[in-house]
């Protein structure tokens, strides 16, 4: 069985896959995004996964890939097609190769035309192939720069993606309207640039009128995906908070487990977002906690302090991660939510204020 999510990065409108093998747990990821690379790590590490490759459809010029800094974290190696000419890779692709994870793998199949080094993974079942920006919803890949080539784009699709099942379901490495997904039938029957009878001259006319202005990041994003990501003058990476060993969550909050706060109660604010009655009731609350329910946190934000993190609980670690969202708002840097709230720290044994023996 297949772990398949799908992950949007509304900057860029760029589309991230992960995909992994449901026995060995390894997973590759396909189009990852430099900034979304805290999110991708923490729903690797949320689902029990090991993430084996990242890999990307070609060199972007809209976006700076998160390969590089994925090898850092997680120890992942890096793939992109040979005839992309980048650098830093621990895997150049040529056409026909597989990329394997665990007992699935990935097809390579070479689509230049938007670039030269595009390609297409299609999984080892042919029931899901990834086009990059080769072929879109309804649509296809600029070729008006990066040695783009409409012609070369045209015979990609209706030689490469085209001849793949029909009941094929394509992803783009994007979508500017919202869609997610399509297949190889419906884009051969409905695509206004290269479906149905549309021939290759009528493509490249097509093409050569569009007149759109270049990507707004392309001297950025070029340069950077050249070196497979690793930051040089034009990304930084994330700096991660050094007040406490947080975790961040795919629900994309920080959180710090009740060992490390026990023992350091006096160098943060614990803030109870409950309401008073859970305050002085049965579960009783945290020495040193400030009561300020959640419902008055943004009109009241401003009686915490800045220069001092945060930790934000309530009963089971929902509300508290509302919180989280809230303060940040209102321009607190240093949160972090108390996982499984009173509750845990109650089941944990742990000293409370109040509450039942």
């Amino acid at each position: 069985m297949l772990v398949f999510r799908q992950l949007f990065d509304p900057t860029s409108s760029t589309y991230t896959y992960l995909l992994g093998c449901s026995v060995t747990r390894e997973a590759v990821l396909i189009d990852p995004v430099f900034e979304q690379v805290r999110r991708d790590a923490a729903l690797v590490a949320e689902l029990g996964l090991t993430l084996v490759w990242t890999l990307d459809t070609h060199v972007h010029a809209d976006h700076v890939t998160g390969a590089w800094l994925l090898k850092q974290r997680l120890g992942s190696r890096i793939a992109l097609s040979a005839a992309s000419g980048a650098n830093g890779a621990d895997r150049l692709l040529e056409d026909g190769d597989r990329v394997e994870f665990g007992r699935r793998a990935l097809e390579v199949r070479a689509t230049p035309g938007h670039t030269s080094g595009c390609v297409t993974y299609v999984l080892d079942d042919e029931s899901m192939a990834f086009s990059g920006d080769c072929l879109l919803i309804r649509g296809s890949g600029r070729t008006d720069f990066q040695q783009g080539d409409p012609r070369a784009l045209y015979r990609s699709v209706r030689s490469r993606i085209f001849a793949l099942p029909e009941s094929c379901l394509l992803y783009p490495a994007h979508d500017y309207r919202g869609l997610t997904v399509s297949s190889v039938l419906e884009e051969k029957k409905f695509n206004p640039r290269l479906g149905g009878e549309i021939a290759e001259n009528d493509y490249v006319g097509y093409m050569k009128n569009l007149d759109l202005p270049h990507p707004k990041k392309i001297d950025e994003a070029v340069p950077a995906n050249l070196r497979c990501g690793q930051p040089g003058n034009e990304a930084k990476a994330p700096q991660e908070p050094t007040w406490a060993p947080l975790r961040f969550t795919f629900g994309g909050f920080w959180e710090v487990e009740p060992p490390w706060l026990e023992e350091n109660l006096a160098k943060v604010q614990v803030l109870d977002v409950r309401e008073p009655a859970e305050f002085t009731g049965p579960l009783g609350h945290i020495r040193g906690a400030t009561l300020l329910p959640l419902g008055e946190l943004a009109a009241r934000a401003r009686e915490l302090a800045k220069d001092k993190p945060i930790v934000a609980v309530c009963r089971a670690g929902s509300r508290s991660a509302q919180a989280t969202t809230i303060l940040q708002k209102a321009g607190f840097a240093d949160i972090a939510n108390l996982p499984g709230g009173m509750l845990r720290w109650r089941a944990e044994g742990r000293a409370v204020e109040g509450g039942a023996s």
